[in-house]
C-alpha cells in the first residue's frame, strides 16, 4: 500500500485552496489531476521585478518595475487597434498597451491622476516607450509585498498565472520531509545536491535565468530521483521474472538446419550472432527476456522462427504475437513455407477467425498437434490453451500492455501445478537510441540486427521542393507504366487526424484522376477489413499507387513496391522518415524515396533530410534524431511505449541514467525485498513517481 505520508499528494487538485472544478479542469490539461502532478510542473521562465529604473533609463526588451503617474486613457478608434494608457514619471512618458481590453476594468485599476507601480517588458516603438499587457499593476504601498522574482509556468488556454501559481504553492505546502533514498557515498560526491524536499522547493523558486537550467543542483537531484525510480522499477520486474521458475530450452538443431537449407541465402552475421545469444539465454534455467531490435527488412522474423524452433526441437510449443491482424497474417505468410520445409505444424489465430476453423486451431494448440501458433491479442484469450508453451515472441511489443504480455507467458504447461514461465523474445522494428532503450528495458538483454540480408539494393533517397510536384507525378506515372508500385504518404499536419485525412483524400482524388482504379487509399478511420482489402490489392498489384496517412502502420511487406513519396517531409521526425523509407527496397530491385518539402526549409528540417540522404543505418539515425530533437520527442513516448519523464531530460541527464541503473542492481543484490532503512525509503520513492506496480513485484515474487 502507498505510504501514509504520501496520501495528501495523491489527492485530487480540488483539495487545494482556491481550486474549484472549473480551475481544476484547466490545471489538469496542463499538469495533471493530482496534487503531486503540480510538483513536476516546473517553471519554464521567471519574472524578475528587481530592476526598477526611471522611464528614460529603461532599456528595450527588459522586464522593469516602474512607478508611474497615470495621465490619460486613449481608447482605440476601431477594434483592431489597442487600448492605450499614457503614463509618466519625471524623466519621460510610457504607454501601457492592451489588446482586447475591458475599458471598465482598466479605468478602475488605472485611474487618471493617481500613481501606480507597473511591471512588465519594456519595448521601444519608434520614439514611444511601451509595456504591452503589464504582468503587475498595483499601489505604491503594496510594493513591499510584491514578489520581486516570480516563476513562470506553462499554461492552458483560460488558466491565469495567478490561479496556477496559487495552486502550485498550495501543493508545495504539502511536500513532506522524506527519508533519504540516495546511496550515501554517491550523495557525498554531490555535496551541492539538496535533500528531496529542498530540491523541489528550490526548483520552483528560481532567482535567475540560470536556475531554470536542467543542470542546476536542484533539478539534477530531482532528475536522478526520477531515473532511479525508473531503473529500480525495471530491476524489480526483472528480478521477479528471474525468481520465477524457468526452463532450460535447448534443441539438437535438426529443425533449424532444415529451415536454413530451404533459404535462398545464408544468415547474415548479425542474425547468426543474435540467434546464438538467444540460444544461450534459452539454455539457462531462468526465463529469458531479450529484446531483438532491427530495421524493417533486417530479418527479425527469420531469427524469431529459428529461436522458436529451439523450443520445438525440445518437444515444446512456441507462439508469436503481433499487434494487428495485418502484421500477424504477414508473419504467417513468411513463416508458412519455412515451417513446411522443417515439417512443423503452424497455424494462425486472430480475432476474425470463427467457427470450425477456430476450434481446429484451439484443439491443435491444446493437444500439441500444433508446434507454432501465430496470432494477435486473440492468443491470450481465456479459451486458448497450450499443451506446453515454452517460447513466446512478441512483435512491436510496445503496442501491448504488460498485463497482456504476462497473460500469454502464463499459458505455460497447463497440466503442471508449478508451471515454468516461457522464455520471451520482444521484437521491434523501431531503432531505439541506447539511452532510451535503457529507460524502457533497464538491463534487459538486447540483440541488434545491423545488417541487411544479401541482395538488398541501397535506396536512392532524394529531396526536392514541393513546387516540383508535377515532375514527381510524371516520374511516378512512367514507373507505374513500367509495372512499378508506389506508396504516397500525405503530410502530417499538427498531429490532426482530420486534417491529415482531408489531405490524403485530396491527393487520392488527384492521383485517381491519373491512374484510375489502380489507386488505393488507406487511413486510420477505415474499417480494418476495408483497409486490409486495399492493402491486399496493393500487394497483389491490382492497386499500383497506395495513398496513406501516417496514423496507421503503412506497410504490408510488398517487395515489388519500389517508390516512396513523402509529402511535406519537413514535418516528420528523422526516425519516422526512416521507417517510411524502409517500406520500399525490400526486394532485389532498386528503390527510390522522394522527400518533398516546402520552402524555405528550416535548419533542423534540412539537417534531418541531409542525414537521411547520407545513411540507411537506423541506429545511427535514431541517435541523431535524439540529438536533434531531444529524447522527449523521439518516436513520441505514447506511440513508442517509451517512459514519459516529468523532470529528467535525457539530453542533459543521460550520465545519471547509467549510475541509476547500477545503483538499482546493487540495491536488489543487497536487499532484494527492500526491507532495510534505505530499502523502505526506496519504496517511498517508487510510490512518489507512481511505480506502484514494481512494488507489488516484491510480494508477488
Amino acid at each position: 500500500m502507498r505510504p501514509e505520508v504520501l496520501y495528501p499528494l495523491f489527492a485530487p487538485i480540488t483539495a487545494l485552496p482556491g481550486v474549484g472544478p472549473r480551475i481544476a479542469k484547466l490545471i489538469e490539461r496542463v499538469a495533471g489531476a493530482q496534487v503531486i502532478d503540480l510538483f513536476w510542473h516546473l517553471p519554464t521562465g521567471l519574472i524578475d521585478r528587481r530592476f526598477a529604473p526611471k522611464v528614460a533609463d529603461a532599456p528595450a526588451s527588459t522586464i522593469a518595475t516602474l512607478t508611474l503617474q497615470v495621465e490619460e486613457h486613449l481608447p482605440p478608434r476601431n477594434r483592431r487597434q489597442p487600448y492605450k494608457v499614457r503614463c509618466a514619471d519625471d524623466t519621460g512618458t510610457l504607454y501601457l498597451v492592451f489588446f482586447h481590453a475591458r475599458p471598465d476594468y482598466l479605468l478602475r485599476v488605472l485611474p487618471a491622476g493617481e500613481t501606480r507601480v507597473v511591471s512588465g517588458r519594456v519595448e521601444h516603438y519608434g520614439k514611444e516607450v511601451q509595456i504591452t499587457h503589464p504582468n503587475h499593476i498595483g499601489l505604491p504601498r503594496d510594493l513591499s509585498s510584491l514578489k520581486s522574482v516570480e516563476p513562470v509556468y506553462r499554461l492552458a488556454s483560460g488558466l491565469s498565472p495567478k490561479s496556477l501559481g496559487k495552486a502550485i504553492r498550495g501543493a508545495l505546502d504539502r511536500a513532506p520531509e522524506l527519508d533519504e533514498w540516495i546511496d550515501p557515498d554517491y550523495l557525498a560526491r554531490h555535496q551541492r545536491w539538496p535533500d528531496w524536499r529542498s530540491a523541489l522547493l528550490a526548483a520552483h523558486a528560481p532567482q535567475s535565468e540560470s536556475d531554470l537550467a536542467p543542470t542546476t543542483p536542484a533539478r539534477t537531484r530531482l532528475a536522478y530521483d526520477e531515473l532511479l525510480a525508473n531503473q529500480l522499477a525495471l530491476a524489480l520486474v526483472r528480478h521477479a521474472l528471474r525468481r520465477r521458475r524457468g526452463r532450460q530450452n535447448s534443441g539438437d538443431g535438426h529443425l533449424r538446419a532444415k529451415v536454413c537449407a530451404a533459404l535462398p541465402y545464408a544468415l547474415t552475421g548479425a542474425q547468426a550472432t543474435a540467434l546464438e545469444e538467444i540460444a544461450i539465454d534459452m539454455a539457462t534455467p531462468a526465463p529469458m527476456l531479450r529484446l531483438l531490435q532491427g530495421d524493417v527488412g533486417s530479418g527479425k522474423t527469420l531469427v524469431a522462427l529459428l529461436a522458436m524452433l529451439i523450443a520445438v526441437e525440445g518437444g515444446a510449443q512456441a507462439a508469436l504475437m503481433a499487434p494487428t491482424d495485418l502484421l500477424a497474417r504477414q508473419h504467417f505468410q513468411v513463416l508458412a513455407p519455412l515451417a513446411g520445409a522443417a515439417g512443423v505444424g503452424l497455424a494462425l489465430l486472430t480475432g476474425r477467425d470463427k467457427g470450425k476453423q477456430r476450434q481446429s486451431v484451439l484443439a491443435g494448440a491444446a493437444t500439441g498437434a500444433l508446434d507454432l501458433l501465430v496470432g494477435t491479442h486473440a492468443l491470450f484469450q481465456q479459451d486458448v490453451a497450450f499443451r506446453d508453451l515454452a517460447m513466446v515472441v512478441i512483435d512491436e511489443q510496445h503496442r501491448f500492455g504488460v498485463h497482456q504480455r504476462l497473460a500469454l507467458t502464463a499459458k505455460g504447461n497447463r497440466e503442471a501445478a508449478n508451471a515454468a514461465r516461457p522464455d520471451m523474445l520482444l521484437m521491434t522494428a523501431t531503432p531505439i537510441p541506447r539511452t532510451l532503450a535503457l529507460t524502457a528495458y533497464g538491463d534487459t538483454e538486447i540483440s541488434r540486427l545491423t545488417e541487411k540480408p544479401p541482395g538488398r539494393m541501397p535506396i536512392d533517397t532524394r529531396a526536392m521542393p514541393i513546387s516540383r510536384l508535377d515532375e514527381v507525378i510524371a516520374a511516378v506515372t512512367r514507373a507505374i507504366a513500367g509495372g512499378a508500385r508506389a506508396y504516397w504518404v500525405c503530410p502530417l499536419i499538427n498531429e490532426s487526424e482530420e486534417i491529415d485525412l482531408a489531405a490524403a483524400e485530396e491527393r487520392f482524388a488527384h492521383l485517381k484522376g491519373l491512374f484510375g482504379d489502380r489507386t488505393g487509399l488507406v487511413h486510420g478511420r477505415m474499417a480494418a477489413g476495408r483497409r486490409e482489402t486495399v492493402m491486399h490489392a496493393f500487394a497483389e498489384g491490382v492497386v499500383r499507387v497506395l495513398v496513406a496517412t501516417t496514423v496507421i502502420e503503412v506497410g504490408v511487406d510488398v517487395p515489388e513496391a519500389t517508390i516512396m513519396v513523402v509529402e511535406h517531409a519537413e514535418r516528420f521526425g528523422l526516425a519516422q522518415l526512416h521507417q517510411l523509407r524502409g517500406r520500399v527496397g525490400r526486394g532485389s530491385a532498386s528503390a527510390t524515396c522522394l522527400l518533398l518539402y516546402a520552402t524555405p526549409l528550416g535548419e533542423a528540417a534540412r539537417a534531418r533530410i541531409d542525414i537521411l540522404r547520407q545513411t540507411e543505418d537506423g541506429f545511427f539515425i535514431a541517435e541523431e534524431d535524439m540529438r536533434l530533437r531531444g529524447a522527449g520527442e523521439v518516436l513520441g513516448t505514447r506511440q513508442s511505449g517509451m517512459p514519459e519523464f516529468r523532470v529528467a531530460d535525457l539530453a542533459h541527464h543521460s550520465d545519471l541514467l547509467a549510475v541509476a541503473r547500477d545503483d538499482a542492481k546493487l540495491c536488489l543484490e543487497r536487499d532484494a525485498d527492500l526491507k532495510s532503512d534505505r530499502g523502505r525509503a526506496l519504496r517511498v520513492l517508487l510510490y512518489l513517481f507512481e511505480r506502484d506496480g514494481a512494488v507489488r513485484n516484491l510480494s508477488s515474487g
